[in-house]
């Protein structure tokens, strides 16, 4: 039959305080619920800011590419060519051209500076969610030489328009004439609303077709601002570009999404790496818990260390003994606050309308914000990061204790005995 050595039986024993050790007690368990409390914070918030990431990285990518074919002058002559030798990889699951332009939209005397996007509606929603995200109209009602345009719901709503009405696009490439450059002038009808969820889309950007981006922005045929390319796992998009960089032998300016919407995500990441460190203090302070209860302890066992001294204990195995009681009480925190965080995590959706209607306010208003409901994505890297954490402190916080309780000389101990 398998016997747990004496050290662990010994660290076992003294978790258990008798009633007199009552107060050690009460504070070991308190550092037990503070690690445990630290542990299930830190998860749960680091898995409401993967949710936050994930949602906006998806409302993003949803109204822009993961990669972009152009040259370097931001042009791209005969896109039909590159449009099939693109789809020949295997990680790409659609292509489409536009054209990328800006322009002024006007309505009475309301102006807005705006990105123009032309776009192919059979080719668009290969590589765009814009479809998905009409409120009216829908992207094939844009049609050659028929300058319809989509704008965001932000944009109609601050030049006051709505579908059937018309705007007047002013593009900055003109004519010269004698009193001097004039911009290019057209009026266009509203065809559509969109709403991507994104104050920069939904503000900033209108939607008509590539021939008539070509027209008014003077385009020769053939020629887009880029090819616009989707592929199957976003987080791959590193090997594509290097694949298309070495068949195209530097032919072509690639960029994918990292890159263009770099500062963004470096913003988001910092965020989340600045909130775990800070959530990390509250693990850090219930681990100094666990030194303060160890010290008491080791104060209040100094008979017991003696005895054990003189009946052949050496220091290491008192220290052991005093490392495997604090660390218990670690491990215990670390995995209830584990289990309680994955929980909370996995449930978040749950949890949160229950407090919204139980004390009758929301946290994200949808008339304010564009996600109304906290999102959460459990990583389980995260997880298991946040839970190393915590061991890792605990047993630093029991070293010290430990090597005090390994110093205890048996005859200073038993001197008053």
């Amino acid at each position: 039959m398998f016997k747990l050595p004496f050290e662990w039986l010994l660290g076992l024993r003294y978790i258990r305080a008798k009633r007199r050790n009552g107060f050690i007690s009460f504070i070991s368990m308190s550092s037990m619920i503070g690690i445990a409390l630290g542990v299930m914070a830190l998860i749960t918030v680091m898995s409401i800011m993967n949710g936050f990431q994930h949602e906006l990285r998806e409302r993003i990518l949803g109204m822009t590419a993961h990669l972009t074919l152009s040259d370097n002058h931001h042009n791209l002559a005969n896109w039909q060519e590159l449009y099939e030798m693109s789809k020949l990889h295997p990680r790409v699951l659609g292509a489409a051209p536009n054209i990328m332009e800006q322009g002024m939209l006007s309505k009475g005397e309301r102006v807005k500076g705006v990105m123009i996007r032309g776009v192919l509606p059979e080719y668009e929603s290969e590589v765009s969610s814009i479809e998905d995200n009409m409120i009216t109209g829908s992207l094939s009602e844009l049609t050659a030489q028929g300058y319809g345009v989509v704008l965001g719901m932000e944009l109609a709503q601050s030049l006051g328009v709505s579908v059937g009405d018309s705007v007047t696009l002013i593009a900055p490439q003109g004519a010269v004439s004698p009193v001097g450059m004039l911009p290019r002038i057209k009026r266009l009808s509203v065809t559509g609303l969109f709403r991507a969820g994104m104050h920069e889309y939904d503000s900033g950007m209108a939607i008509i077709h590539l021939e008539d981006a070509a027209t008014i922005f003077r385009y020769r045929d053939q020629t887009v601002s880029g090819l616009q390319l989707k592929i199957d796992d976003l987080f791959k998009v590193y090997e594509v570009r290097r694949d298309y960089i070495v068949s195209f032998n530097d032919q072509f300016l690639i960029r994918d999404w990292t890159q263009q919407h770099a500062n963004f995500f470096k913003a988001i990441q910092m965020e989340k790496r600045m909130m775990f460190i800070v959530l990390a203090l509250i693990i850090m302070v219930a681990a100094f818990n666990i030194v303060s209860t160890m010290v008491m302890v080791v104060t209040d066992k100094q008979k017991d260390i003696a005895v054990l001294r003189t009946i052949g204990a050496s220091p290491m195995s008192i220290q052991a003994i005093f490392i495997i009681q604090g660390l218990i009480i670690g491990i215990i925190g670390a995995y209830l606050g584990m289990v309680g965080g994955v929980v909370l995590s996995l449930n978040i959706h749950v949890i949160i309308p229950f407090i919204e209607q139980l004390f009758g306010f929301q946290f994200f208003p949808a008339d304010v914000y564009y996600i109304s409901e906290v999102p959460s994505k459990l990583d389980w890297s995260d997880v298991w990061a946040v839970s190393g954490l915590a061991f890792v402190l605990t047993l630093l916080a029991t070293l010290y204790p430990a090597w005090r309780a390994s110093r205890i000389q048996p005859a200073e101990a038993l001197r008053y005995e």
